[in-house]
Parts: C-alpha cells; structure tokens; sequence
C-alpha cells in the first residue's frame, strides 16, 4: 500500500505541474482531494490495514494529502499572478465612453405633474391594488349588476365566478381608504386600470387615470369648479377657458363631463371651424365629475345628513396626447426611442 500511496502522490504533483489555468487545477483538487477524490477514498480503506501498521500508513497518506495541498496552493498562485500580469491593461488617458441618459416617460412625467398640482392645493396621494373584488370595483360605487359595465365583455374577470378582477377605474381606492379613514380628506388616486378595447389610435385595454376625491363637511359643487378650473389654468395655460356638461354616473349626483377650450384654436369661433384637433367644436373633453352619491357614503359607513364630497377622474394618456399634441395613443406603449427622445 505504501507504493499505491507514492504512486498516487507521484502523479498528482505531475498533473499540478501541468495544468494550464485554475480551471484544471480546480479540476485536480476535486480528482484527488473532493469527498470522493482518490486520497480520501485512501483515508477509508484504512480499515483493512492490519492495526500495528495503521499510524504508520494514517501519518503517510496525511504527509501525502499536505504535499498535493501545498502543491496545488503553489500553482493557483502563480497561474492567478500570470493573468494579472497579462491582463488588458486599462489606457486612463483615452476619452471616455458616452453614456446616453434616459428620460422620464411622458406618462409618467403628466401622471407626476398632475398629482403636484393637486398636492399644492392640499391633497393627498393614495395608491391601491391593481387587482380588486366585484364589492370594491362595483358595489360600493353604487354601479348595480345589471349595468353593462360589469358584463364579462366589458372587464377583466380573473374567473369564472367573477370574484377578482382587473379594476377598470381607480375608483376602488376611494372607497378602501374612506372605510379606514374619517373625513375631513382630499385626496388624489393615480394607477393603471384594465378595459377589454380593441387597440385603436384611440383606445387601449391598459390605460391610467387619476382621480379625486375631498369629503368634508359643506363640500359644495362651486368648490369643485374652482380646483378643476385651478386644475385646467395650471396644466393648459392660464386663457383655458373650462365648461361642465350634465352627465351620468352611478357613484356621483349630480354628475358632470369637464370640458376647456381648444388648446390648439383657443375655442375661437372664426378659427375653430378648420381646427383639427376640436374638429370645430372649439371644446375638448377632459374628465368627469360630481357630488359624491349619498348611496356611496352609506356603503363606507359615513353619516350622509353630515358629510359630503365630490370626486373627479381623468384619463392620464387624455391629457397628455392634448398638451402635448400626440396623435395616437398607441405611441406610448411600443417603447419606440425615437418617439420618447421628443420629452
């Protein structure tokens, strides 16, 4: 056995000599020394060695396992201070490369300029799950089951018995927050929200909104109009002139469209009529609003004879193809650099 143990530390220091990188010498430690290697595997035939030459072979095969150790320490360290020899040099003197930095989307630049200008008249931003229950999406809303907004053609059903789903308004986010929290608030909802559209220049089966709400007591509609119009002044330019249209909605009474003057025309009548972007109307549509439905309130638990409240929502992509005068919505999405570079 004492010859097997020379032979095997003879060829051992040979294959170290000879190996070209620490890959092969990684590859020897394991062949010799790893938990199945040959001088381990010596270690374990130790208990067919006779007992009176066993401290004498134990001491060897020890002598043997130090020498490869050593060995292959020598070589990892030599082989390691060739690379670093050799390696590429760095030429510190030569112009660095130019690093192109990105740009905020436009987005999300409009979704952070809008919700600045709500926070500087005192509101507050809330965020909420993206995936809601048929109870926050409709029910607390005041939108019955029969309305066509809850048909499976019409929203994201996540199953079959209909009880998650997409949310397809951030409205949701209104109501979690007034269950949890006593007025008076206003607050301020931006997110994305989920439609089954077709995809057109105009429509997307993702998009983002940001809505509002303030609850309080004596809350009036004439206050409404005044942080819209505020609202409009700030983001469109200080002539904006802004316009309410009656309307319908199932989670406010009374319920208005927002309109503003055309940005491009100015809502003049002798130019409006060859206006592209009002198509002559000389208005463009903005977002919705109302008082908040007494219906609403008694779903979160509020006293309806003490609060009131109104609420408001806009499509972000809405507002951002108006002031900046983007002509398909799709453009927002295909991560074309070209198209992003303009902001």
């Amino acid at each position: 056995m004492k010859e097997d143990i020379r032979r095997i530390k003879d060829a051992a220091i040979a294959e170290i000599d000879a190996a070209p990188g620490p890959d092969a010498l990684e590859s020897i430690r394991i062949k010799y020394l790893g938990r199945k290697g040959i001088i381990t595997e010596l270690f374990k035939k130790m208990s067919s060695v006779p007992a009176e030459e066993r401290p004498h072979l134990g001491s060897l095969i020890n002598e043997v396992k130090d020498e490869v150790t050593c060995a292959l320490a020598s070589k990892t360290k030599a082989v390691s201070g060739y690379e670093e020899e050799h390696a590429e040099k760095i030429d510190v003197t030569l112009p660095g490369v130019p690093v192109r930095a990105g740009k905020i989307h436009p987005l999300t630049k409009t979704i952070d300029e809008i919700c600045g200008l709500f926070i500087s008249l005192g509101f507050r931003v809330v965020e909420g799950p993206e995936i809601e229950t048929e109870h926050y999406n409709f029910e607390t809303l005041n939108i019955p089951l029969e309305h066509p907004s809850r048909d499976a053609f019409d929203t994201f059903y996540l199953s079959r018995e209909k009880r998650y789903l997409l949310r397809s308004h951030t409205s949701p986010v209104q109501t979690r927050f007034m269950e949890k929290n006593s007025p008076p608030f206003s607050i301020i909802v931006p997110g994305k929200v989920f439609r089954p559209d077709a995809t057109d220049a105009s429509h997307s089966f993702m998009f983002h909104q940001v809505e509002g709400l303030v609850v309080g007591e004596k809350v009036r509609f004439s206050d409404l109009k005044g942080i819209l119009e505020i609202f409009a002044r700030q983001m469109f330019g200080r002539n904006t002139r802004m316009r309410f249209r009656p309307s319908f909605f199932p989670f406010t009474e009374p319920s208005a469209e927002v309109d503003i003057s055309c940005i491009l025309c100015g809502g003049r009548e002798f130019t409006a009529k060859r206006c592209s972007m009002c198509g002559g109307k000389g208005w463009l549509e903005i977002l919705g609003a109302g008082m908040v439905n007494p219906k609403v309130f008694e779903a979160v638990g509020y006293d309806t004879e003490r609060v009131t409240g109104f609420a408001f929502g806009m499509g972000v992509e809405r507002i951002a193809i108006l002031k900046y005068g983007i002509t398909d919505i799709r453009l927002f999405f295909e991560n074309d650099i070209r198209f992003l570079r303009q902001f």
